[in-house]
């Protein structure tokens, strides 16, 4: 006697979003039918096949109770997420950061979708949309044919900004002679840094200035976000911008002279050996030769060995807030979800996230159930209501952010009838507690299988 077979969805994508919402859907017992495009396509991005491959930065964000992304880490540890799971095997060094050893982090979430029973893996580009419950997770390089379906499914409005990687250096062409191996404020000596004084800090802002950067088609539309800003961008700001920004020396006491330098251009260790170095904050689409030339100005870098320089590619995203609702569904089509960059979230780790709500929901939907939405004071729940709710009008991709979810109340007036205003240090661990708290009692409720790490400790007592 043959068994019944099980529901099916389809996910289209195997990047963060698309691997994790497959794992998702497969881990509460329907079957998946997983669609990527590459190797057989690529992108002007991505360099291999694999699955969650990591084009801009190999940071997940910060760690920690104090961090927004932190929380957001900590939920999805709770409901099995593969992708924290394959990032807290695959950690390098990066201070308070929970930085990977890129191809180490996507082999591990490649074997993860491909070893799983319920999940069919099909390599071939799709250009329309199938039946049945979907979740679409194409990223910010979804192909023209498949976005113009997307579009034309909406009615909606289709946008574009510009995402731009930074460019890796080898370790043994950086002069340690001249940078120095620090974290800004005592902290663990996870960085590279190459302090500039003021004559050498504007050679390099002059330089950056006159280089050549990567000119767009007349169809594109240069739309940068915030959180991904190219420095040749920060840099037309103003003079002082970039060392305020990514080349700020706050913190950074160079050992030759006790001082902060005038500005400083930092490396993030981007390999487990250490021999692949990325520039903090550099994201850049100059031209390659002008990008070697700017970046040999770097003291410390005079000699520097470029070994995957930067570039700009196309991000696409829709108008969330017209078009999806908290629950991650299109409202012109329910049995259609979408997550990740396209949803109109920015970061590896919201990527993940989305994917794992939208995996989550599209299972629910194949088994008959009601969609969930995770609560409010949840960091996803938090961020799944702001795509939702935003202003349309202007509408850009967000990352997580305390701002994203409900404020403490605040605290009894003291003796003086005078209400002492908290600092962070005091509210977001008591944040962080309320919404991992949350999370995990809506996931328990909602039948999803939860691991409850060992108990925060208490917050301090907030005096006043």
């Amino acid at each position: 006697m043959t068994s019944a077979p099980l529901p099916h969805i389809t996910v289209v994508g195997a990047g963060l979003a698309g691997s994790e919402a497959a794992l998702a859907a497969a881990r509460l017992g329907v079957s998946v039918t997983l669609y990527e495009m590459r190797p057989v396509k690529m992108t002007p991005a991505h360099r291999s096949g694999g699955f969650a491959e990591l084009v801009c930065s190999n940071s997940l964000g910060g760690e920690g109770i104090l961090q927004s992304k932190g929380l957001l880490q900590a939920e999805m540890r709770s409901v099995g997420s593969a992708v924290l799971s394959s990032a807290d095997a695959s950690k390098l060094p990066a201070g308070n950061a929970l930085a990977v050893e890129r191809d180490a982090f996507s082999a591990r979430v490649t074997a993860a979708v491909r070893d799983h029973p319920n999940i069919t893996v099909v390599g071939e580009e799709l250009t329309r949309l199938p039946e049945g419950v979907t979740v679409i997770a194409t990223g910010p390089l979804t192909s023209e044919a498949l976005a113009a379906e997307i579009v034309g499914l909406t009615g909606g409005e289709q946008l574009a900004f510009y995402d731009a990687a930074a460019p890796v250096i080898a370790f043994e062409s950086i002069d340690m002679e001249v940078a120095f191996r620090a974290g800004r404020y005592d902290q663990s000596a996870d960085y590279i840094n190459c302090p500039m004084n003021k004559e050498q800090y504007e050679a390099f802002y002059t330089a950056l200035e006159q280089a050549r950067s990567h000119t767009p088609h007349d169809w594109e539309k240069l739309e940068f976000f915030e959180g991904c800003m190219p420095i040749e961008e920060i840099a037309r700001r103003g003079p002082d911008t970039p060392r305020y920004g990514p080349m700020k020396p706050r913190g950074l006491t160079d050992p030759r002279t006790g001082r902060w330098p005038y500005a400083a251009a930092q490396l993030r260790q981007e390999d487990q050996e250490g021999r692949m170095w990325s520039l903090v904050g550099f994201q850049t689409g100059l031209k390659w030769g002008d990008q070697k030339a700017v970046v040999q100005l770097i003291p410390g870098l005079e000699n520097a060995e470029i070994l995957r320089y930067g570039v700009m590619h196309r991000n696409t995203y829709l108008n969330a807030p017209r078009v999806l609702n908290a629950a991650l569904q299109l409202k012109a089509d329910p049995q259609k979800l979408v997550a990740g960059v396209l949803a109109g979230t920015e970061g590896y780790l919201e990527s993940a996230a989305t994917g794992w709500l939208a995996g989550t929901n599209a299972a629910r939907l194949a088994l008959g159930l009601e969609v969930i939405v995770p609560p409010q004071e949840s960091m996803l729940g938090g961020l799944t209501r702001y795509l939702e709710s935003a202003n349309p009008e202007g509408f850009q991709p967000m990352n997580v952010n305390w701002a994203l979810v409900p404020e403490l109340p605040a605290p009894a007036p003291g003796p003086s009838g005078k209400v002492r205003k908290l600092g962070k240090r005091e509210k977001r661990p008591v944040m962080y507690r309320r919404g991992l708290e949350a999370f995990m009692s809506w996931a328990e409720a909602a039948g999803i299988a939860v691991t409850r790490a060992a108990p925060l400790p208490d917050p301090e007592p907030v005096t006043t």
